[in-house]
């Protein structure tokens, strides 16, 4: 059977006792405790008192045994010291017992009525955030290259969760994915879905992107290094108010049309990109676009060009004034519209061709003049 008689004798605490309206209750809780507190530490001063000296007696008696072994005194005062120590020792279990006896009977209070099973100090140092602001453009491209060639696949993993508490465990696992370095990965991905028109899935890693995004600027708000920050945001993202999920909400939001706007813009740069390479790729001797020269020709030579007719070319050339013919004439050259001396080129492609006519024998005004050659058309003509 359960013995709760130890339990009747407790020492109630001063704001549970009932006092009289006459009395000052304040100065009486004061009295009671400092009473108390007074009469355990008489009791510890009397229990180190006793452990003090039953450490003397403890080893006066171990020196008289070794003096009777090595007879160094007469035997009759040797045994008669100890046998007072013997008595003396009595004395002292007498008084262990009754200080006991005593400390038994004593009410137990909210000082004594418990004890720590265990005490445990733990001192979290501090993580030092990394100092990468004085790194050079060049360097922070090589550190982001580096970064992306190794945890790719750790980003893209992180990229795809949807719940916080998967979040949360995975970056726990891998805490060095929280770095600047996986948000700028995470928004190049998000503009590059964009572009693919894969609307659902951009705004899935935005959402990400901005869980990144919080944890370092909660990072340097604290002056911490970002891995210590991973279970507070969590914490406080899934236990926030309002005000704060509106706030991230938003912020998701606006990053989300940054994004769409960003990606229209990358995919008119890759179209003006490929125009510009087309035009470059089109471009004659001269280095004129054939494209931008045949629309500012006038329409009788642009028919001419269209129905690939020489003669027609001819006659159009003749009628124009000289100095407008040898302008068009020598733009088509620049951007290969027309190529000049084609009848120099063997007889069966000349006759499969039908832009290609014989070049007439050149004057010696034509040469003193120097004036280019064009195929099918003298400069008689333009006289």
């Amino acid at each position: 059977m359960v013995d709760y008689s130890k339990w009747k004798n407790i020492e109630i605490s001063d704001d549970e006792d009932d006092t009289h309206p006459n009395i000052d209750t304040p100065s009486l809780f004061r009295w009671r405790h400092q009473a108390r507190v007074e009469r355990m530490a008489e009791l510890e001063l009397e229990k180190d008192e006793l452990k003090k000296s039953k450490q003397s007696w403890h080893a006066r008696i171990i020196d008289c045994k070794e003096r009777m072994k090595k007879n160094e005194a007469k035997d009759d005062e040797v045994e008669q010291e100890l046998e007072k120590l013997e008595k003396e020792g009595k004395e002292l279990d007498r008084k262990e017992e009754e200080l006991m006896k005593k400390e038994k009977k004593m009410p137990w209070n909210v000082d004594t009525i418990s004890k720590p099973g265990f005490e445990k100090t733990v001192l979290n140092k501090k993580p030092e955030r990394k100092q990468d602001e004085n790194l050079s453009e060049e360097q922070r491209e090589l550190n982001m290259k580096n970064f992306v060639k190794e945890n790719e696949k750790l980003c893209k993993q992180y990229g795809m969760l949807r719940k916080y508490d998967d979040s949360k465990r995975f970056l726990t696992q891998h805490p060095h994915l929280v770095c600047d370095e996986t948000a700028n990965y995470l928004v190049i991905w998000s503009i590059n879905l964009e572009m693919e028109e894969k609307h659902e899935l951009m705004a899935h890693v935005a959402h990400q992107c901005i869980c990144m995004q919080y944890m370092l600027v909660l990072a340097k708000q604290l002056d911490v290094d970002p891995r210590a920050c991973i279970g507070s945001f969590f914490s406080k993202i899934q236990n926030c108010v309002p005000e704060y999920r509106q706030q991230f909400e938003t912020d998701i939001e606006d990053f989300k049309e940054r994004i769409k706007k960003r990606a229209q813009e990358k995919i008119k740069e890759a179209l003006a990109e490929a125009e510009e390479e087309e035009r470059k790729a089109r471009l004659g001797p001269g280095g004129l676009d054939p494209l931008e020269v045949f629309d500012t020709l006038p329409e009788e030579l642009k028919a001419c060009f269209e129905s690939r007719d020489t003669e027609l070319l001819q006659k159009t050339i003749a009628e124009m004034p000289v100095e407008e013919a040898k302008h068009h004439m020598k733009r088509c050259v620049d951007s290969g519209l027309w190529v000049p001396n084609a009848a120099d080129a063997n007889e069966d492609n000349a006759k499969s061709k039908s832009t290609e006519i014989d070049s007439p024998t050149e004057s010696p005004k034509e040469k003193e003049d120097k004036e280019p050659i064009y195929t099918g058309v003298s400069l008689d003509d333009l006289d």
